[in-house]
This record gives structure tokens, sequence and C-alpha cells, in this order.
């Protein structure tokens, strides 16, 4: 095992490795922008160091600033967290040339996966079931309105280098698809240093299930179950459950088999997801594969006991994993909510400022992830999630009303938050009768987004 680990990220994520890296005995080093000089990771590690100003670009996307902190503390390993740059193969091959082990996937893995138009060949060729689309990227108009009309609208507009719900745009016409083209590779340049865009065939009413695997470098590979990441607003996710209900069993062994396949095609290791959209007829396509650990592993870790950041830290070292597939044993059901600085009454607007109170709730089944404390000013510099709220229970309905028990417990003054957007959200029949689909959310605020 390590002596000293570098966490290449801030916040909740900084604070979530830490912690795994303390119950190990290794001693961690947290890096920090000028605007997180107090932030709770930054008093949890052992040694921190400021790598620049709040613009990430200046410090936590800043390859040389990163280095050159883990090398100057003597950190050998160095762990990217979620975002950022989780899932840059040439942030990752550079840790590998100065001698620090990347704590992720390999950068060809990382290559491989990343561009998600290859990722779909890719994963053709191993075959699995990929939603139809471009096979390559789409550089002309004209190329793109040929192919959308072959697919037929809608389609979905997507960056090859997407991530995180970002550069993905539906359109139901070619009109939309004349205004959207232009506007999406520049933004695609803009967020991913990278402005070629795909096309795939839209699903209507989908369920968006991933699947968890965890491999090490002795090639042992196996899955921790699915999640449903239906809940969705703008494609970024809001509320996540473990496992999937209402999915056949044996559409579930399918998913989760292709997944395995999948990572065993590009000799996947660490932790990773594989991304599927299911039919209303329980047909399932392969549309991405995430070559990080996701914000959401803590319904997986609920419904499996597991430690996952403690198991990348022990294959990152070289250890084996310690259980076969048939030895993996699911138990009960967990809900995460994503508990964010946005107003639901402002169109979900990010906010900042001081966070006057913040008091979490407990009992039973309740876990929260969070990097906020009373007194935590929200800097308007970065992605708006304050903590991650976990309740899990022997069913669904145990895990749902833990929820409910847990957002009422919960006291943030200061700022507007989502808390209220999840307790109605988890209260309405709908969510209680599992008719959930990636549509589900933005189809129910209009009715629903009220003082």
């Amino acid at each position: 095992m390590f002596s000293k680990v570098l966490i290449a990220n801030r916040g909740e994520a900084a604070v979530r490795v830490i912690r795994a890296c303390r119950e190990l005995g290794v001693r961690t080093v947290a890096v920090y922008s000028e605007a997180d000089a107090d932030c709770l990771h930054v008093r949890l590690a052992d040694e921190a160091i400021c790598i620049g100003p709040a613009a990430t670009g200046r410090s936590y996307l800043h390859v040389p600033h990163i280095v050159q902190a883990a090398l100057m503390t003597g950190a050998e390993a160095v762990h990217p967290g979620t975002g950022f740059l989780s899932e840059s193969a040439a942030f990752a091959e550079i840790c590998i040339g100065y001698g620090l082990t990347f704590i992720g996937p390999l950068p060809e893995t990382i290559w491989q996966l990343g561009d998600k138009a290859r990722a779909r060949t890719v994963m053709r060729d191993a075959g699995l079931p990929v939603m139809p689309g471009s096979d390559a990227p789409v550089r002309s108009l004209d190329d793109a309105k040929e192919l959308a009309g072959a697919l037929g609208y809608p389609v979905m507009l997507k960056a090859v280098g997407g991530g995180g719900g970002k550069g993905i745009r539906r359109l139901q016409s070619a009109l939309d698809l004349v205004a959207a083209f232009p506007v999406a590779q520049a933004e695609a340049a803009s967020a991913f240093g990278n402005p070629d865009i795909y096309l795939e065939k839209c699903v209507e009413e989908a369920r968006h299930i991933e699947v968890q695997i965890l491999g090490d470098s002795h090639g042992a590979i196996v899955h921790l179950g699915e999640r449903d990441c239906s809940l969705q607003r703008r494609a970024q996710k809001v509320v996540e459950e473990a496992p999937a209900t209402g999915i056949p069993e044996a559409v579930r062994a399918r998913l989760c088999e292709a997944a395995v396949t999948g990572a065993r095609a590009v000799g996947y290791v660490n932790a990773g997801t594989w991304e599927f959209l299911v039919d209303r007829d329980d047909n399932f396509h392969f549309m991405e594969a995430n070559a990080r650990l996701q914000v959401e592993h803590p319904v997986t870790e609920a419904i499996t006991g597991l430690d996952m950041v403690r198991m990348q830290l022990e294959i990152a070292s070289g250890g084996h994993l310690p259980w076969t597939q048939d030895e993996i044993r699911l138990r009960g059901h967990s809900i995460e909510c994503r508990i964010t600085a946005d107003d639901p009454q402002r169109n979900f607007a990010p906010g900042a400022g001081v966070v006057t109170r913040f008091d979490m709730p407990g009992g039973p089944g309740v876990r929260v992830d969070t990097h906020v404390v009373a007194g935590y000013e929200v800097p308007p510099y970065y992605d708006s999630l304050l903590a991650k709220l976990i309740t899990s229970g022997a069913d669904r309905e145990e895990a749902r009303a833990r929820m409910l028990r847990a957002l009422a417990e919960f006291r943030i003054e200061g700022i507007a938050t989502t808390v209220p957007f999840h307790m109605r959200l988890l209260s309405d029949p709908a969510f209680i009768a599992q008719a959930l689909t990636t549509t589900f959310v933005e189809r129910w605020l209009p009715g629903e987004v009220r003082p």
C-alpha cells in the first residue's frame, strides 16, 4: 500500500478519498485553489498545497502545478477523484511518466473510452448492443442532416469528450439541428477542448441504467450490480438508486454481463461504470463508459457493503480483488439525492454565499457525504454540489421513507438548496410507483416547482 497519496480534486470528492486513505493508514496531500483555502478537505488532509487562483484552468486543471505538488510532498500516487482530470488520459500518462501511480484506469483505456464515438465502436466490436448513431465524429452540418434523417428524429447531439451530463442536446427536427450544430461544436471545444460531436438515435421514455465494475491488474473483473440514474434534469443526474427496480432478472443479468464483457475488451483496471439506455420493451443499448469513480458510488456501497475507494487504492497498489463474482452479495435498496446550491424557484440558478446553518440528518440507514460546515462560503466558480444524502433500507419503500425523514431533518440556511425539490419529488405518486424515465423530471417540473 502507498504511504502518501495526493488527491487532485476538491470538496466532497476529496474528503471521501481522504477518509478512505486514513482508514488504511495512508497519509494524504490536498491541493486547493485560493478560493478553497478554508475548505474541509484542506483541513482534513495531512498536508495541503495551494496550486493557484480560483479559476479551474489555473488550479484544479493545471497539470504542472498538481504534479509539482505531488513531487514536492513525496506522494507516491495521485487520486483524481470525480470530475476535473479524472478522465484525462494525458494527465494519467504524465503522472506515470514522473513515477507517480495514477489511481484509475490505464491511460490507453481512458483514451479508448474518453472519446464517446470511439467507445461506441470499441463496444460494438466487443459484441455489446450499441445505440444507433454515427460511428465517427460528424464534422459537417450536411453529414449531420443526412445521418439524422436516416436515424429519424428525435436524435441526440453529443460531444465526443462529454461527461457529467454536459455537451448533450435533444433535437426534434432538422431546424433544431441547423440551429444547434455550430453552437454544440463551440460549446464542446470550450468545455472539453475538443469540438467533435456525434449523433445518436433518441430513445423515448428510456431508463438510464449503469453497471459498476471493478478490475484488478491481474485480469480479474467483477460487477457490483446496477444503478438506476433515470431521474435527470438537463441530462444531469439528481437522484440515483441501487438496484434498479422493475428490471426482469434475465435482462439484469445480461446488462451486468455486457458491462463485464466491455470492461474485458479494454483490459479495464480499477473502478468504472458502463452506462446503458433501456427502452420500454426492456431492450438495452450501450451509451458510454465512465473511466472513473462516479458521484453516485455510495448507493452501490450501501447494497454491497464494500468501500469502493478503498478498493481503488488496493487495486492501484497491485492488490488482487478479494472475491469472485459469486461471492458478491447485493442486499436491500439505497437512494441518493444530490443536494445542490441551486434555487428551484429561479429555474435552478446556482447560488453562492455563506451557509449560516448546516445541521445534518442521522439515524439508521442514513449517510451524508459533504465538505460543508456552518460558516462555509459557497464559491461561484465550481460545481454547486453541497452534499450527497444517501439512505438505505431492506427494500425501496424503507429507503424512500428514510430519505423523506432525512430530508426533513436537513437544515441548510443562508442559501437556497434543492432539499424542498427532493422532498416533493420523492413524495410524488409516480416516484412511488417507479414510473421513472429520463424525461420524467423535465415533464414533472412545470407543475411542481412552486413556493
